[in-house]
């Protein structure tokens, strides 16, 4: 079979795919960035629509794409191979389209253990080698047997001695098991990356509110974010308003408090605004309590104006995402989001 031909709308660009790719393959062979998270059919970002042409699904969550959108020709580009020519309307994305996707070895620097079941990974790159990347996308952790993890990256593009990675102790989970019982300083990784399509946009008015929305180690993105937000020399952000609302069963759970709060404390348009689902009698919390996104409506009567960057379980997530739009007024372009999915999907 030969290779077929994709045209992309609104922008017009032409490329060539060969139907063993996936259109997102493609897209990134060509060097055009389509937005994606999981890039293996969980998470719903790369969805767009086919406007003439066949492809092939592939394999993907049903959470992720419905029989219903299906039937209004919308696809994840993850995992959709075309059987025919195909022209396609997707948002290409500007600013990662120059930001080389790269694979590369790495040495464990330090293993910081901030919370029973959280470790912060510190990863040294070769010497003289550096990883651009913008704030709020992540690395693919090769494993041995050719299984991947994904992990956000959570210092700022401008402070890349070491690459920071917060991981969490999952039950059952590969990785963060060896992470927490056998991982130890001077050990050789690989990894690929940096990928993702969260990332920083330009707030579209000088007033406008910028929230973020962090559970649990989703707060890692949102870190690289804030850093980047508050220490650099841009005054882009000088104008707005930034809350940020971080959700955490336990008080345990916002293993880094501390640095938000002094983040709040230097920063006057700075908000730090932490909630527990779950605190213990321990805590002695005094704080907000419930779920992290329903705070945000309780004390934000619109969010008209406002630009919301989501990360942490992919429940939290979607329920923000419509419970803001429906009940306060978000536009949906101005949702940003990352969901954070511990295993691979189940198969459609």
């Amino acid at each position: 079979m030969g290779s077929f031909q994709i045209t992309f709308r609104p922008s017009g660009r032409v490329i060539i795919i060969e139907p063993s790719e996936t259109i997102l393959e493609a897209a990134i062979r060509h060097g055009l960035s389509l937005p994606y998270g999981c890039r293996n059919g969980s998470c719903g970002t790369c969805k767009g629509k086919i406007i003439q042409g066949i492809v092939d699904y592939g394999t993907y969550s049903e959470e992720a794409l419905t029989e219903q959108e299906k039937s209004q020709q919308l696809a994840l580009f993850c995992c959709a191979r075309p059987l025919s020519d195909l022209e396609i309307e997707c948002q290409e994305i500007e600013a990662i389209k120059d930001i080389k996707v790269r694979n590369m070895p790495c040495r464990v620097h330090k293993l910081e253990h901030v919370a029973s079941d959280v470790m912060i990974i510190y990863l040294k790159l070769p010497a003289n080698e550096r990883l651009q990347f913008l704030p709020g996308q992540y690395i693919d952790i090769l494993m041995k047997d050719g299984q991947r993890r994904s992990f956000s990256l959570a210092n700022a593009p401008g402070d890349d001695e070491f690459l920071q990675l917060h991981t969490r102790n999952y039950a059952g989970g590969v990785f963060s098991e060896y992470v927490f019982s056998h991982m130890k300083e001077k050990d050789i990784l690989r990894f690929e990356g940096p990928l993702g399509s969260f990332f920083l946009h330009d707030a579209p008015k000088k007033d406008t509110s910028i929230i973020f929305l962090a559970g649990g180690t989703g707060f890692a993105p949102v870190k690289s974010m804030l850093e980047h937000m508050l220490h650099s020399e841009n005054t882009r952000f000088a104008h707005n308003k930034i809350r940020l609302y971080w959700g955490a069963r336990t008080k345990e759970g916002l293993y880094l408090n501390d640095l938000a709060e002094k983040w709040e404390a230097g920063n006057k348009n700075f908000s730090y605004i932490p909630v527990l689902s779950e605190p213990l009698a321990t805590d002695n919390w005094q704080g907000k309590t419930g779920l992290v996104h329903q705070v945000v409506i309780d004390e934000m009567a619109t969010l008209t104006d406002c630009q919301i960057y989501a990360c942490g379980a992919p429940a939290m997530v979607k329920a923000a995402f419509d419970d803001f739009t429906q009940q306060r007024g978000l536009q949906s372009e101005n949702f940003f989001s990352d969901a954070f999915i511990p295993s691979k999907p189940a198969t459609a």
